[in-house]
């Protein structure tokens, strides 16, 4: 059912600062640009990994949907992990039939790389925020 990681999602208070740590500590030397999502009330920046991404999130707005992850976090944390599926659709009408909870209105939105996606509530997902995203056509 799930294919590949993704991305880690990380909840941020300054994506420059992360962007800093990525770098200078741990030694990173892709990263992208970072870019508004208002309609998703975040700021998103990509690291590139040899093998993955880490996506930082930061608040967008005082309307942001990970203000309260930063309130219990203030200097930020995993938020979600995002597997790859090939059919968004599919995906979560099966994720329904087994009886998880998809959040939102239950249709899938667009995230940041530009495809399908959906979250699972934790409490179906071990404690863990879980984004299914359709592949996108490109890779990463």
């Amino acid at each position: 059912m799930i294919g590949k990681l993704n991305h880690v999602g990380v909840a941020t208070p300054s994506i420059e600062n992360s962007v800093a740590m990525y770098r200078d500590l741990l030694g990173a030397t892709r990263i992208h640009e970072k870019f508004a999502m208002p309609d998703q009330g975040v700021w998103v920046c990509f690291v590139d990994l040899p093998n993955s991404q880490i996506e930082l999130i930061e608040p967008y707005d005082d309307k942001s949907p990970i203000k309260n992850f930063l309130a219990k976090n203030p200097q930020g944390g995993q938020h979600h992990i995002c597997f790859e599926v090939k059919d968004i659709i599919a995906a979560r009408d099966e994720m329904i039939a087994k009886g998880a909870t998809v959040l939102g209105t239950g249709e899938p939105r667009i995230g940041a790389h530009g495809v399908p996606i959906i979250f699972l509530h934790p409490k179906n997902t071990g404690g863990v925020l879980v984004e299914l995203m359709q592949e996108p056509a490109h890779g990463h």
